[in-house]
């Protein structure tokens, strides 16, 4: 079957038609498609390479190696399968040891983004307290979308099983830093929010925990929470939220701020 097209007028590269695929299978349609996750996610390669969606595309085991290690954002987490166990993933220090080219001795999961339901306690994130807290968790998204936000009081997973933070701002705000001269710009983040975003909202993190507010990081470094109770990240937890493309700045210390105080975001 050719590849659709992208919506530019041209076809969509193979390999990104194979990783949307395999990540869409990952995160949202594996039982769907027969395939059950184990607590922290993952499932056996070669079961994923028979399934309906991955055969309909012909797609190999090396071709699956290739997307994993290319993959800028790090959305997927390969390792080899314990023999002891046959079902989980060995130590760190045996994954050095071995290899192998058969997809049966190999297990592969997304590292996030998930509307499967998988364990809470299965081992995909690590837990985020006062000791290990990032010194940043920023949201990004639209204006139109904040207006939504605003109005629903807060941030919800919206069909996924969290709400997704990075630790950092991607290329693209770095870039914007670099070009206004800014020396101190640190390296960009690799995952968990789009550099497209426009409207950046920036959580208290240590309010957040005070709260009792679940967070977890990903293996790619993503910073997750379920939310409250209500499955809700309140605004009142929001250190700030900042209209990059208006330079006004639309909340501070979870209260909103009147029709957007004019300032350069930070």
């Amino acid at each position: 079957m050719a590849p659709r097209g992208s919506g530019r007028g041209g076809p969509i590269p193979r390999e990104v038609q194979v990783s949307k695929t395999l990540s869409k299978l990952l995160r949202h349609n594996a039982e769907k498609e027969g395939l059950t996750l184990s607590a922290d996610g993952y499932v056996n390669l070669a079961s994923v390479l028979a399934s309906r969606t991955l055969k309909s595309l012909k797609v190999s085991f090396e071709e699956v190696l290739q997307i994993v290690k290319d993959d800028d954002k790090q959305r997927y987490g390969l390792v080899l399968v314990d023999p002891a166990t046959s079902a989980t993933p060995m130590g760190t220090s045996d994954q050095h040891e071995r290899t192998s080219l058969d997809p049966k001795d190999w297990l592969i999961r997304a590292n996030q983004g998930h509307s499967i339901k998988l364990e809470p306690e299965g081992g995909l994130l690590t837990a985020i307290d006062k000791d290990n807290m990032p010194a940043m968790a920023v949201h990004g998204t639209t204006h139109a979308k904040w207006i939504l936000i605003r109005d629903s009081g807060g941030l919800k997973p919206m069909g996924r099983n969290h709400v997704h933070f990075a630790s950092g701002l991607p290329a693209g705000f770095k870039d914007r830093q670099k070009a206004a001269g800014d020396e101190t710009v640190e390296a960009p983040v690799i995952s968990g929010m789009r550099s497209s975003s426009t409207v950046l909202m920036y959580l208290d993190v240590a309010r957040a925990i005070e709260a009792g507010l679940p967070l977890g990081t990903s293996a790619n470094g993503v910073i997750l929470s379920e939310g409250n109770a209500e499955g809700l990240v309140p605004l009142q937890l929001f250190k700030r939220v900042e209209d990059c493309t208006r330079h006004r700045v639309l909340l501070e210390d979870g209260a909103i701020v009147k029709d957007g105080a004019q300032g350069r975001p930070s």
